[in-house]
């Protein structure tokens, strides 16, 4: 499998853990000129970054890219280096400009860069008194030069159906482990945990001469902008968080959380179906057809073929994983799509989620993605934690049971946990603004934004994920003025949906 097949398939982290269709992070072919490098002549910024014009397709017009190089190993600041690529969108009113707003984004394996570029139209209020600043992170990086091995699955991943199975995907998975790091030549494989993640962050801060930074963090984002509170909260001015999760509280927490969501989103699949004749199981309960096809596969998987991954076999908890979509989607054409497939799949034709499925199976199972986030401690800590895990999702999302996929693959994680979950000092932090969907992503965002005294979450009546990258109005006006003006909302503000 190649590289850009697994970033396709795995697509972005919490896209896959709510069901969506996930859209790979745009990764940087091997062999292609660093985005960041610098000609000579280019202008020199105050701090030492070399900026130049962008180039490349779907730049935003006065886009300036630099780069910066920072210890792939912080405990070795001397050691092997990593370049870290930059861009800017200057403040567009600089006799009123405040500072830098940087982008966090998410994945792991996301580009921020990427995200800066999708943003930047709906963020020209923002850049009035900000330079808006994007950085391509070291685990994007990663995801475009690791070694061939580590993009081989080390397993079958599966739902471990005892202890003996649970540990068989271990040794599978931790002989994969080391055959990656033997042949990463990056140095990479185990430094990409937010604290390292922070630490770049940080020298991003020093290289643009700013005392303090304004942050806009997405999805996985969250992991990384505990740790940098973790580690330099005095650096911190303000603190957008959009659609988060808070790893502070641990794993399996962050996934009971979705699969509650989730739950919630097959009963309103179940009932938009009831009111749709357009919907394939219209006249049906259609959420009871998911979970009599997802039991029924548990007991006889369905046989499928993908023109991408190959042949391969849908399994109940691979379906309960990666095949149902809790958001419906522009004119609920994803759930139209996900009535016609279940309606097929019930029938023995799997095709509509064969590669979806078997694409993120073999992703989540290959040492190349898992890496970017067990050093996060996102690993099951034994067996006895995901029987737990077990009993505790079958009381709140009784229709999606077994172990959360993202967990399985780290359980033979060969190195230290670099960041393990555990509780944040959050004394001396600015109030934070968070904003999430309240049918998707809203309940991540709060867990997270209500441990800094004085905080707010912005709810967005509807569902998605990432609001400001989808260019939700509501949400960015509030953002915008929060990061300008530092004043938040009124608690329980809800943004209609648009």
């Amino acid at each position: 499998m190649s590289r850009k097949s697994v970033s396709v398939a795995g697509g972005l982290v919490m896209a896959a853990l709510m069901g969506l269709s996930a859209t790979p992070a745009a990764a940087q072919e091997p062999g292609a000129a660093p985005v960041g490098a610098a000609p000579v002549g280019a202008a020199q910024g105050a701090a030492g970054v070399v900026w130049r014009a962008c180039d490349g397709e779907g730049v935003p017009a006065g886009m300036e890219c630099g780069a910066i190089d920072v210890p792939v190993d912080w405990s070795r600041p001397r050691g092997k280096q990593v370049r870290l690529e930059l861009a800017r969108l200057r403040a567009t009113e600089p006799a009123h400009r405040v500072g830098s707003v940087l982008g966090v984004p998410g994945g792991p394996g996301a580009n921020g860069i990427e995200d800066l570029k999708l943003a930047a139209r709906d963020l020209t209020e923002l850049r009035r008194r900000f330079d808006l600043v994007a950085y391509r992170p070291r685990a994007t990086v990663w995801g475009t030069s690791a070694a061939p091995s580590c993009w081989e699955p080390g397993v079958a991943l599966r739902d471990p159906r005892d202890r003996r199975d649970y540990e068989a995907v271990a040794a599978s998975m931790a002989k994969a482990f080391a055959a990656c790091r033997a042949d990463d030549t990056t140095r990479l494989f185990a430094h990409l945990d937010g604290l390292s993640v922070a630490r770049d962050m940080e020298a991003v801060r020093r290289a643009l001469g700013e005392d303090r930074l304004s942050l806009m963090a997405n999805s996985y984002g969250g992991v990384v902008a505990a740790a940098y509170i973790r580690l330099f909260p005095q650096r911190i001015r303000a603190m957008y968080l959009d659609g988060v999760v808070n790893q502070t509280e641990g794993w399996p927490l962050v996934n009971l959380v979705a699969r509650e969501g989730v739950e919630q989103a097959l009963e309103r699949f179940g009932r938009w179906c009831a009111a749709t004749p357009a919907c394939a199981l219209h006249g049906e309960d259609a959420a009871g057809v998911w979970r009599r096809l997802t039991r029924a596969a548990d007991r006889e998987p369905i046989p499928v073929t993908s023109q991408r991954f190959g042949d391969g076999e849908l399994t109940g908890w691979q379906l309960r994983n990666f095949g149902f979509v809790p958001d419906p989607g522009p004119d609920h054409a994803r759930w139209l799509a996900l009535a016609e497939w279940t309606d097929k799949a019930r029938h023995g034709d799997g095709s509509g989620f064969a590669d979806f499925v078997l694409g993120n199976t073999r992703a989540w199972a290959t040492p190349a993605m898992l890496a970017m986030t067990c050093g996060d401690g996102r690993g099951y800590t034994g067996w006895a934690q995901l029987r737990q895990y077990r009993r505790d999702v079958r009381e709140v999302a009784p229709s999606f049971p077994g172990a959360a996929f993202d967990q399985v693959g780290c359980i033979g994680w060969t190195e230290p946990v670099a960041n393990p979950p555990r509780p944040l000092e959050v004394r001396g932090l600015p109030p934070m603004l968070g904003a999430g969907a309240l049918e998707g992503d809203f309940s991540w965002t709060e867990r997270f934004i209500r441990m800094v005294p004085g905080s707010v979450t912005v709810g967005y009546d509807g569902p998605g994920h990432v609001l400001y990258l989808s260019g939700r109005k509501c949400p960015i006006a509030h953002a915008t003025a929060y990061l300008t003006e530092l004043r938040l909302p009124a608690p329980g503000t809800v943004c209609p949906a648009e």
